[in-house]
């Protein structure tokens, strides 16, 4: 998939009720970032998947360079979330 395909599938996830997760410390949260994501760092999202959303909530989920929004991604189907997304870098978005 292109870049510009991943990009595509993500918004398009999201206008239809995805989560868009930043995974990403809250220092590079503050840095930018598109309007809708929410930040839960990957460091604590073991802790913190309640705040995502219900189990089975969509969830498009995307760090700095893609290799913590892979973790996430794992993280968050072996807690309940099957349907993820990885956008993997923000600049995809």
């Amino acid at each position: 998939m292109t870049p510009q395909e991943r990009s595509q599938k993500a918004h398009e996830l999201v206008a239809q009720g995805a989560v868009l997760l930043d995974v990403r410390t809250p220092e590079e949260f503050q840095q930018g970032h598109p309007d809708a994501a929410r930040n839960i760092p990957v460091q604590v999202l073991a802790q913190r998947l309640s705040e995502v959303g219900p189990v089975g909530t969509p969830v498009v989920v995307y760090c700095a360079a893609g290799g913590r929004s892979a973790v996430a991604a794992e993280l968050l189907r072996k807690g309940g979330f099957p349907d993820v997304f990885d956008l993997g870098s923000v600049k995809n978005w």
